[in-house]
């Protein structure tokens, strides 16, 4: 009889990155599976994982998680996995095929947003359709963000 382990994730978010929406401007976003082995499964479920420096590219027809660390499992000794690995994302042909004539078109890049796991407990990962922003996008949207949180807090302070 095993234990199972009290901090593993069935359902819910286990990586984000929290980078993307403010390096990109996100146009579409696409859920994907992803094929995975046994080992790296347990150590997502552990939450082991980090996808901020990854991206997914176009090789082989398919689309492909390049860069995604994640963490070996740690009592597993026969089954070793490299923890960076290009992983293949499941996606619909006529996806594929948008996705490929899209990325081939200057500036435009598939960013990986969330690695979560589905009300199934399968896991899955939303990849978006990217434009790289420029400083002076960057620093429109940081005006408008404060310019939110100043009227907010006037409003708030109307209130009482």
């Amino acid at each position: 009889m095993s234990k199972k382990h009290s901090t593993m994730i069935s359902t819910g978010t286990v990586a984000q990155n929290r980078k993307a929406h403010f390096n990109y401007s996100i146009e579409e976003v696409y859920e994907a599976g992803i094929i995975l082995t046994g080992p790296e499964v347990k150590s997502l479920r552990l939450g082991r994982c980090s996808i901020n420096e990854s991206y997914a590219s176009a090789e082989n027809g398919g689309i492909y998680l390049i860069n995604a660390n994640i963490m070996e499992y740690g009592s597993i000794g026969y089954m070793k996995h490299d923890a960076t690995r290009p992983r293949q994302l499941l996606l619909h042909k006529k996806e594929v095929r948008k996705l490929i004539g899209a990325t081939q078109r200057k500036g435009y890049t598939l960013v990986p947003l969330e690695l979560y796991f589905n009300e199934k407990g399968r896991a899955k990962i939303k990849i978006g359709l990217a434009v790289g922003k420029t400083n002076v996008d960057r620093r429109e949207d940081i005006k408008k963000r404060e310019w939110n949180r100043e009227k907010q807090r006037v409003l708030k302070g109307e209130r009482y």
